[in-house]
């Protein structure tokens, strides 16, 4: 196999280890390169038939003695291609990292880069390969609209719970309506509670606007950077290699309502998309960089919402407040001057309802998927 073909093979395994592939093009390539030595391409092709194996897997799939195997997998790891943590039971565990959806591109981003001519190439390149993505979403825009009504939730939203203008709680209606009893794991609606839950949290950059700013392009909305956590063992990873740095629940806390003052929305990720287990992390997302927002969407988002904002016609002005601060163009002010929420798109933030001057807007208890198909151009 020539050098160019392992760059390829391993490209292929990268991109095949999440629940995002992309199209492997030069661009995807080049990124690989960019990132990985020739002496580790091995190890990563060890990969092709499984990618998650023990130690003792990978001596018979790479062929590499013991000391190697812990010398590449740690060089990889500080790259975000590999994840060396240890299973619940002890068994030291080596699994290869997708590009999205979390792997190499936000473990990049997330932690302090310098604005070096490497750093910019590298971002360049992937706003390169989001470009071509798109080309490939509006040229098989039917059948990734058809693709998106099957998709699981990527992200969770986590509600707001507080009005700026009164500094008073969020009216949230809870639908007590119980035709039948359901026993169930309910995930955590407080961000604040859930930063309660974790010992080890870790805060890094928000890997989407470091991302722009390598390029030279700063956020509208805020000039926080370092507000993205991860918890438990996701924070001992992210630490271990340095893409992110250990602190306490007082820190986390500030963190949280900087971002809240700033309209970032809150989004949990879950292990497998399963909300019945404990979030590994959380993103404070803006509106004009985030891949999660319509702003910046090229493909389908897909989210589950707890919550669907309620507007409130005889106390709401018409300001357009709401429809300035929404990240999903969920509300708007109709012809008739008042806000009207699109229940298809809300995803139950709750950032309207805290920017709302009047108070004018409450949540109630909506839980669902929802799927917003990205523009057609």
């Amino acid at each position: 196999m020539t050098l160019a073909d392992k760059y390829k093979k391993a490209t292929e395994i990268v991109n095949a280890a999440g629940g995002t592939p992309f199209p492997v093009t030069t661009t995807l390539i080049e990124i690989i390169k960019s990132l990985v030595e020739k002496d580790q391409l091995d190890f990563i092709l060890a990969f092709e038939s499984s990618k998650s194996q023990t130690l003792e897997q990978l001596r018979k799939s790479s062929g590499l003695p013991d000391d190697e195997i812990e010398l590449k997998a740690k060089a990889l790891a500080k790259k975000g291609f590999i994840f060396n943590q240890p299973s619940s039971k002890g068994v030291m565990v080596y699994r290869i990292l997708p590009l999205i959806n979390v792997g190499v591109f936000e473990y990049t981003f997330m932690q302090k880069l310098e604005f070096s001519e490497e750093n910019k190439k590298l971002a360049a390149l992937f706003t390169k390969l989001f470009r071509e993505i798109d080309g490939v979403v509006q040229k098989s825009y039917d059948g990734v609209i058809d693709f998106m009504k099957h998709m699981p939730a990527v992200d969770r939203t986590v509600p707001f719970q507080v009005n700026k203008a009164t500094g008073k709680p969020t009216t949230i209606s809870i639908n007590k309506r119980l035709e039948r009893p359901v026993e169930y794991a309910l995930p955590t609606d407080n961000v604040k509670e859930m930063i309660e839950k974790f010992d080890e949290i870790a805060v890094g950059h928000c890997f989407c606007r470091h991302h722009k700013d390598i390029e030279g392009h700063a956020c509208k909305q805020t000039d926080m950077r370092e507000n993205c956590f991860t918890f438990g063992k996701s924070a001992r990873f992210t630490t271990e290699q340095g893409f992110m740095r250990m602190i306490d629940k007082k820190e986390a806390l500030e963190i949280l309502l900087k971002s809240e003052e700033d309209g970032l929305v809150h989004k949990a990720y879950h292990p497998n998309f399963d909300t019945t287990r404990d979030e590994t992390s959380v993103c404070n997302c803006c509106k004009c960089c985030c891949g999660n927002s319509v702003d910046s969407q090229i493909g389908p988002i897909v989210n589950e919402a707890g919550y669907l904002a309620d507007v409130d016609p005889a106390t709401c002005s018409g300001c357009g407040t709401c429809e300035q601060y929404c990240h999903a163009e969920a509300i708007a002010v109709d012809d008739d001057g008042i806000s009207k929420v699109d229940e298809t798109r809300c995803i139950g933030c709750g950032v309207c309802a805290y920017f709302c001057p009047e108070n004018a807007i409450s949540l109630k208890e909506s839980k669902r998927v929802v799927r917003i198909a990205p523009p057609r151009k």
